[in-house]
C-alpha cells in the first residue's frame, strides 16, 4: 500500500461529511437505547428512572474510560494508512484486542463492587438498590463492549464507518422491544424494572460484537490485515506504546464524561426528581454531542492519515475544516433543540415537576454547543497527531475543575449575597462555562501543534 494522500481543500468537507454521517448515524442509534431506557424506565416509576440515571452514569463513565484507551488503535491504524505499512495495521489491532480483554477485568470487578463512588451520594436506600441491581448485571455485557470498541476504532481508521452503522441500527431495533419486555413484565418475562434496561444491554452487546466478527471473517477487504490468520501473543513494547498513547485519552474522556455523570451523585440528595429531571438534559445534551462527535471522529482518521504520510499542510487544512462544520451544524442544532423543548420534555415523562425542571436547563446545553464543537474536534485532531497527554491535562482542568467543581459550588453555596445557591442548575452554568475555557484551550494548542508539524519538511 502507498502512502495515502490527503484530498485537496476543496474535497476535504465532503470527505469528511462522508466518514463522519455513518459513524453519526451510528450513535445516534446507540444513543437511542439510551434515550428509550429513560422513557422506559420514567414511565415505569421515578425511583427506576433515577436508579438507571445514576448506575449508567456510572456504567457509561467506566466503559468512556475503557473505550478511550481503545480508541490509541485509531490514531495507531491511521497512521499505518497514512504511511502504506499495510503489514503493521493487522499486528496493531490483535494487540488492541488484546489490550481490550486485559481491560476487561477491572472494569467486571469495579461494576461488582462500587461501594466508595456510591458513597458519594445520598440516594434512597431504594434507589441505591435498584442501581447496584443494573450495574451487577450490565456488567456481562463488558467483554463484548471492549472487544467490538476495538473493532469500531480499527474500522473507523481504515475509513469503513458503515458497517458500524448498520451493527447499531440492528442493536437498537433488538434492544428498545427486549428492554421495553424486560422492564414491564411483557413476552412471558417477570418485571424487573430498570434492571431490564441493563439485561438487555448485555445482550445486545455480544450481539454487537458478533456481529463485528461475522463482519470481518467475511470480508474480503479485510483479508490484507490478517487479522486472525496469522495470530500473534501479546507483544508488550506494542501494548505499551497502545497505553502510553491510550492512558490520557482514556482518562480525557473519562472527565469528560464524569464531568456530567457525577452530577446525577452529587445531587441525588436533593430527591429523585431532581436526578430525573438532569437525566433527561444529559440525555438531549449526549444526543447532540454526537454530532461534533462524529465529524471529529472524521477529523482524527484524515488528520492521522495525514501525519503518517507525512503530509503536515494536509492535516492542518483538515482539522481547520473539521471545526468549521461541527461548529456549524451543531448550533443549528441547539436552536432547533430550544424551539422543540416542550414536546421534547413531554415526551420524556408525565410527570410536570420533572418535565418543569429538565425544560429550565435545555438553554444550558444550547449555550455552549458551539464551544463544546470546537474543543471536541481540536482534542481528536489532537489525537490524530498522537499528541494525548496535554489534552488530558486541559480536560482536568476544565470539566473537573471549572465544570465540576465550579458546579458543585454553584449549586450548594452560590456566590454568596451575588448569586444563591442554584441547584442542579448550577452544574450546567459551570458546564458552560468550562466548555468556554476548553475551546479556548484546545483551539490555541491545535494551532500551534498543526502550525509546527506542517512546518516540519515532508
Amino acid at each position: 500500500m502507498k502512502p495515502q494522500p490527503q484530498p485537496p481543500s476543496q474535497s476535504l468537507s465532503r470527505r469528511i461529511v462522508e466518514l463522519a454521517w455513518p459513524v453519526l448515524i451510528a450513535q445516534l442509534s446507540s444513543m437511542t437505547q439510551m434515550v428509550s431506557d429513560t422513557v422506559l424506565a420514567g414511565r415505569y416509576g421515578t425511583e427506576d428512572l433515577a436508579a438507571v440515571a445514576v448506575a449508567s452514569g456510572i456504567y457509561i463513565s467506566i466503559v468512556m474510560l475503557m473505550v478511550g484507551i481503545l480508541q490509541a488503535v485509531a490514531p495507531t491504524v491511521a497512521h499505518h494508512v497514512g504511511a502504506g505499512r499495510t503489514d503493521e495495521i493487522g499486528p496493531s489491532v490483535q494487540q488492541g484486542f488484546w489490550l481490550a480483554l486485559a481491560l476487561t477485568v477491572p472494569a467486571v470487578l469495579f461494576m461488582r463492587q462500587p461501594d466508595w463512588l456510591m458513597q458519594l451520594s445520598d440516594m434512597s436506600p431504594a434507589v441505591e438498590s435498584r442501581a447496584r441491581d443494573y450495574l451487577t448485571t450490565v456488567a456481562w455485557g463488558l467483554p463484548a463492549v471492549l472487544l467490538y470498541r476495538t473493532f469500531y476504532a480499527f474500522t473507523n481508521a481504515l475509513g469503513r464507518t458503515r458497517v458500524l452503522m448498520f451493527i447499531s441500527l440492528a442493536a437498537t431495533a433488538v434492544h428498545i422491544p427486549l428492554s421495553w419486555a424486560l422492564i414491564n413484565g411483557k413476552l412471558g418475562f417477570a418485571p424487573l424494572g430498570g434492571t431490564g434496561c441493563a439485561v438487555s444491554s448485555a445482550c445486545i452487546a455480544w450481539l454487537a460484537f458478533f456481529a463485528a466478527l461475522l463482519h470481518v471473517t467475511r470480508t474480503p477487504a479485510y483479508a490484507p490485515y490478517h487479522l486472525f490468520s496469522r495470530w500473534q501473543p501479546p507483544h508488550f513494547k506494542t501494548l505499551a506504546e497502545l497505553l502510553r498513547l491510550g492512558l490520557p485519552m482514556g482518562f480525557s474522556s473519562f472527565v469528560e464524561i464524569t464531568a456530567f455523570t457525577l452530577i446525577a451523585l452529587l445531587v441525588a440528595r436533593l430527591g429523585a426528581g431532581v436526578v430525573a429531571g438532569h437525566r433527561i438534559v444529559g440525555n438531549l445534551s449526549a444526543l447532540i454531542y454526537m454530532l461534533p462527535l462524529a465529524l471529529a471522529i472524521a477529523t482524527l482518521v484524515l488528520v492521522g492519515q495525514a501525519v503518517g504520510g507525512r503530509d503536515g499542510a494536509g492535516a492542518r487544512r483538515a482539522a481547520k475544516v473539521g471545526i468549521v462544520l461541527a461548529t456549524g451544524l451543531s448550533t443549528l442544532v441547539s436552536i432547533v433543540m430550544w424551539l422543540a423543548r416542550d414536546p421534547v420534555m413531554a415526551a420524556y415523562t408525565a410527570d410536570p415537576a420533572v418535565r418543569e425542571l429538565a425544560s429550565s436547563l435545555v438553554i444550558y446545553i444550547c449555550l455552549y454547543q458551539f464551544f463544546d464543537a470546537i474543543q471536541t474536534v481540536a482534542a481528536h485532531a489532537l489525537r490524530g497527531y498522537k499528541i494525548t497527554v496535554g489534552p488530558m491535562l486541559i480536560h482536568t482542568l476544565c470539566f473537573w475543575g471549572i465544570g465540576l467543581g465550579g458546579g458543585y459550588g454553584l449549586a450548594f453555596s452560590g456566590l454568596g449575597a451575588l448569586l444563591p445557591p442554584q441547584g442542579v442548575a448550577g452544574f450546567w452554568q459551570a458546564a458552560v462555562l468550562s466548555n468556554m475555557a476548553a475551546a479556548a484551550l484546545f483551539g490555541g494548542y491545535l494551532h500551534l501543534a498543526s502550525k509546527n508539524h506542517a512546518a516540519r519538511p515532508a
